[in-house]
């Protein structure tokens, strides 16, 4: 039936009648309304886009790499691309990192000060003090944010480590999530590490499930990530310019560089760390970038001399050199592919490329000897790298997680003492960085040797692009930027530096840098250490050292006796220091670590199929309590396989699945050190199905043993007794149910969903 639009007209004028008999405000019908005896014009619209001339902006910077260990700065490995970008820009030899990941990378975006960001530690070792919640600041925005409001597309790819646990599931908030604090693209993944070949990963803030393929690389797949969005930027707005954050994990461990690169170093290590310092030292000054009279500091005292090694360890140790060499070499080569992809674009010489050589200085968490898995062996649980021996080749792989020896990372780190965690020396926050722009930066293959820190890149983008830091981002009033423009230095070599103030800390080692002086404070943990107690607990009892880094380039000659007034002026200036910027030196405690939890206070717990990428942390803590899972499923016609629940990953973690025959499988690993596999008796028949797996711990110690059994609908199908657990199995993998959205603890390949129908999974702790 038709309603013609003079009844329509009539029965809205009742209605509107209506309303107004209610007091209701009445909207306005175009039919009604008196035509304008001039036409409106219409409003216009326009687009935010930067000042004229701003350059598109690159910001590389790779994971736990030292002073020396890249060609370009004197080391054994070769890096074309740094090189290539150096000759056609600038090498800065003193600039500065946090010596540790999370607050470089807050202070790199910020231009804030790590701990005036909130994000003055690690992520996962974080405390409820207000500068090491390891949450960034509101008064402190991104450079994405403030660029995106400013007319820039904006991404990130790789490593982020600025989520905390709480808010790194699929349940959110996402504010702390790269495209929550001002990036429009995200493709990488949220912890600390990350494996090269089943990564966890995300896009946006939804994880990415994908069949795993033969010949993957994560540092690859970013790579040509990134490239795509720049190309497709280009041809859909050239007028936008871009920002690409570009931080691809590597190389912190595991160690996995792909198979044809490590042949590139095979015996290129078998000299050692003692003897690879002094050829990398004689490299560093022939190349000028140390000045010749700098000093090669002695070996610390707790790292023992390659000599002493045996001959096994000897061969197994070389090839973890072997190892790291190709995975900086190969990342580097994706760096080139970003740069080459500018040219093919046009792109180069209107972009400043930003390449910072680490986050901190080279990594001694491998320990003493290296390890092939050293996550297991932080806790305690020694890997089975001896068995290497007469195979290092298998060290190279999807099998291993592998990490270098202690030793390595301080020969990488020459010429300076110590290595990343250790903020009070230049080992841990000494990084090379080098700067392109080609259309403005005229001094090709220039030297830089003002103090630079790392949070100077907000400030130098902000110069360059013509764009004012902000007094207020999204009604939120900020704090004035810390660090301080280096484009002063672009073309004056002898400029006198302009950040002449900047303090360290990082568990406590601190340092003061003033007007070239340096006074260091070292607490005596070693790095390979990590979950280790200080020496003591007294911060007052602590040694400081002081050293005139104006005619002592590599923090050599400890003038503390000599200048005890200068020593104390320098312990004020940075306890001023620490008091403007949140720093509190402190032992943490439970007292202080109590965080948000989504599992805490729950022994109960039941989920349903599509809850994936929950953080380990915020998963029921089954690892060192009694507890049982409990699958009900249902397999149809022809049978089921796939994953039913899982948490962790290759190094260490579990698996309840079905295997390719039907087959119940749990699957436990924990590092080198433990593994247990039970197996049911026969492939399930189509139907309703109840599979429970059932840990019943002694108790005994940190990391208890226990019984282990797996049922199949009430009837027992296997057992085993675990000789003892873990705290934790990553800082990576996620728990997931019904598929696996990183690496694998058992033998099929991620994400192996499941092909049957799961009703829920119920997870008791006892």
């Amino acid at each position: 039936m038709r309603t013609s639009g003079v009844n329509l007209r009539k029965c809205g004028r009742q209605l509107f009648a209506l309303v107004a008999a209610l007091g209701i405000a009445q909207p306005l019908i175009a039919a009604d309304a008196t035509p304008a005896t001039q036409p409106q014009a219409a409003p216009v619209v326009t687009r935010q886009l930067p000042p004229a001339g701003a350059p598109n902006i690159v910001v590389v910077l790779l994971d736990d790499v030292g002073f020396g260990a890249t060609s370009t700065f004197g080391g054994p490995v070769a890096t074309p691309a740094l090189e290539q970008l150096a000759n056609d820009g600038l090498r800065y030899n003193r600039f500065h990192t946090t010596a540790i990941c999370s607050p470089t990378r807050a202070a790199l975006l910020t231009g804030r000060n790590s701990h005036a960001a909130g994000v003055g530690t690690v992520m996962n070792s974080a405390t409820t003090y207000p500068g090491y919640r390891g949450v960034l600041r509101d008064d402190s925005a991104t450079i994405a944010r403030v660029l995106g409001q400013n007319g820039y597309a904006t991404s990130a790819w790789g490593k982020w480590h600025l989520v905390p646990d709480w808010e790194a599931t699929q349940s959110g908030p996402f504010t702390h999530w790269p495209t929550g604090v001002g990036f429009d693209t995200f493709h990488g993944f949220l912890g600390g590490e990350a494996d090269q070949y089943e990564p966890t990963l995300y896009d946006g803030t939804t994880p990415v499930v994908r069949e795993r393929q033969a010949g993957y690389h994560l540092t690859e797949d970013i790579a040509e990530h990134a490239i795509s969005w720049m190309q497709m930027q280009r041809s859909v707005d050239p007028a936008r310019p871009f920002f690409v954050y570009f931080a691809p994990g590597a190389t912190h461990a595991p160690l996995q560089p792909p198979a044809t690169w490590a042949e590139r170093y095979r015996g290129k290590f078998d000299q050692g760390w003692d003897r690879l310092r002094e050829e990398t030292f004689a490299r560093q000054k022939k190349a000028g970038v140390i000045p010749r009279d700098a000093l090669l500091t002695p070996r610390p005292a707790e790292l023992p001399a390659w000599d002493s090694l045996t001959p096994k360890q000897k061969r197994t140790s070389a090839r973890l050199m072997e190892l790291y060499a190709a995975f900086l070499a190969h990342t580097d080569a994706q760096v080139g592919r970003l740069r080459d992809a500018l040219k093919e674009m046009g792109q180069y010489d209107n972009t400043l490329f930003v390449y910072i050589v680490g986050d901190n200085g080279a990594s001694a968490e491998g320990g003493l000897l290296g390890s092939s898995n050293y996550l297991g062996d932080l806790q305690g649980l020694q890997s089975n790298l001896a068995s290497f021996a007469d195979d290092p080749q298998a060290l190279l792989g999807e099998h291993s997680y592998a990490h270098y020896n202690s030793g390595w990372a301080w020969a990488t780190d020459t010429p300076f003492q110590w290595t990343k965690q250790v903020a009070s020396h230049l080992g841990g926050t000494r990084n090379p960085m080098v700067m392109t722009w080609p259309a403005r930066i005229r001094d090709h293959g220039g030297l830089r040797q003002q103090f630079a820190h790392v949070n100077d890149i907000v400030p130098t983008i902000l110069e360059l692009t013509g764009i004012e830091a902000p007094a207020s981002v999204n009604g939120v009033a900020q704090r004035p930027m810390d660090g301080t423009s280096l484009a002063y230095t672009f073309a004056d070599a002898k400029a006198a530096e302009r950040h002449t103030t900047q303090y360290f800390e990082v568990y406590g080692n601190r340092a003061i840098y003033h007007d070239g002086w340096m006074a260091s404070a070292f607490r005596g943990r070693v790095p390979w250490n990590v979950i280790s107690a200080p020496r003591n607990t007294d911060f007052a009892a602590d040694r400081w050292e002081l050293y005139d880094l104006r005619t002592d380039f590599s923090q050599g000659r400890d003038l503390a006796a000599r200048e005890p007034g200068k020593l104390r002026e320098l312990q004020q200036l940075f306890d001023i220091q620490a008091a403007a910027n949140n720093v509190v030196l402190h032992n943490p405690s439970r007292e202080n670590t109590q965080f948000p939890n989504l599992a805490a206070g729950r022994t109960h717990f039941e989920y349903r199929p599509g809850t994936i990428g929950i953080a380990e942390k915020e998963a029921p803590n089954t690892k060192t309590r009694s507890h049982v899972i409990e699958a009900h499923i249902r397999v149809p016609e022809g049978g089921a396989h796939g994953v039913l629940a899982t948490l962790g990953g290759r190094s260490a973690g579990w698996s309840l699945y079905l295997d390719d025959a039907g087959v119940p499988v749990y699957r436990l690993r924990i590092f080198d050190a433990e593994e247990i596999t039970l197996r049911g008796k026969a492939p399930l028949e189509p139907g309703e199905h109840v599979l429970r797996y059932e840990f019943a711990t002694t108790g005994a110690g940190l990391v208890p043993g226990g019984t282990t059994r797996l049922s199949v609908d009430g009837k027992e199908a296997a057992s085993a007794t675990l000789r003892r657990t873990a705290t934790m199995y990553s800082i990576d993998e996620t728990f997931d149910i019904g598929l696996d959205t990183g690496s694998s603890p058992a033998d099929y390949r991620a994400p192996y969903p499941f092909t049957g129908v799961i009703e829920r999974v119920v997870v008791e702790l006892l």
